[in-house]
């Protein structure tokens, strides 16, 4: 039995990273804020400090510009990058979203050419659930991860806020992620069913309901960020720090998950 890959984002600390090693967290993931502000010492010494432990180190690049990615991964030589980008699903943003995913699949393709040892991570929005016809979008979704399995090696269903409003109705315009909220778990488990290529769920995992998700989707791993930050006064999640709490009862309950489902597919 493999087991679910646990992968944790927003860690931009060496000592955040380190402890998260040594809890046993499988991908370790940080975040390029800007093209402005690529270049930062401390999540690189995160990088370094990921790759010389079991765990993988991951990283989001906020650019869009291919040279300047490539001068990224150069500088920060991660086990993964994870690419992020907002593809569109309604029906009447068909011609921007072929043209977008044969821009995405040019820049993976340069990836894999000029850094063969990093594996890609491809998030692919998945809407929030109810809706009123899931059918054309469960359609769409499958087209694109067919389009693009051939550069990823992993696919991320994360939550996509306002299905076919702006881009602006994501968190960060333009990407697609860190919600807080569950995405439809019905669709995500349609992914997995489709693809060979391991995916990885993400959107309001938490400790509570991490269990359900795995025995409902079943993916090779679940992703968790805000659902395993820290929080303030107000309860409000507080980015880029973690609740080590959360953490471990969230590896806790996916231990359990596999214990339960007794096969689990994915490759850390």
């Amino acid at each position: 039995m493999k087991r679910i890959i646990v992968q944790l984002y927003e860690i931009q600390e060496p000592r955040e990273a380190e402890r998260l090693v040594e809890m046993g967290v499988d991908h370790i993931g940080s975040v390029i804020l800007s093209p402005d502000q690529w270049k930062v010492p401390a999540l690189k010494d995160v990088v370094s400090l990921v790759r010389g432990s079991p765990a993988r180190s991951a990283l989001i690049p906020l650019i869009n510009n291919v040279d300047d990615i490539l001068r990224a991964l150069d500088y920060y030589q991660p086990d993964l990058v994870h690419f992020c980008e907002l593809i569109p699903l309604a029906p009447r943003d068909r011609a921007r979203r072929e043209e977008l995913c044969t821009e995405l699949i040019r820049i993976q393709r340069v990836v894999k050419k000029e850094f063969p040892p990093i594996g890609i991570i491809r998030s692919i929005p998945i809407p929030k659930p109810g809706l009123a016809e899931p059918e054309p979008v469960r359609e769409t979704i499958l087209k694109i991860t067919d389009a693009l399995s051939e550069t990823s090696d992993f696919f991320m269903s994360d939550t996509l806020r306002g299905y076919g409003e702006p881009a602006a109705a994501q968190p960060v315009a333009g990407y697609v992620g860190i919600t807080g909220e569950v995405c439809d778990w019905g669709l995500a488990a349609v992914l997995v069913g489709a693809t060979p290529t391991p995916v990885i769920l993400a959107g309001g995992i938490s400790p509570d309901n991490v269990a359900a998700a795995i025995g409902r989707v079943k993916p090779a791993g679940i992703d968790s960020c805000m659902q395993t930050n820290a929080r303030d006064p107000r309860g409000k999640p507080i980015r880029f720090r973690k609740d080590m709490d959360r953490v471990r009862r969230l590896l806790d309950e996916v231990r359990r998950a596999e214990e339960m489902t007794g096969s689990v597919s994915g490759n850390l």
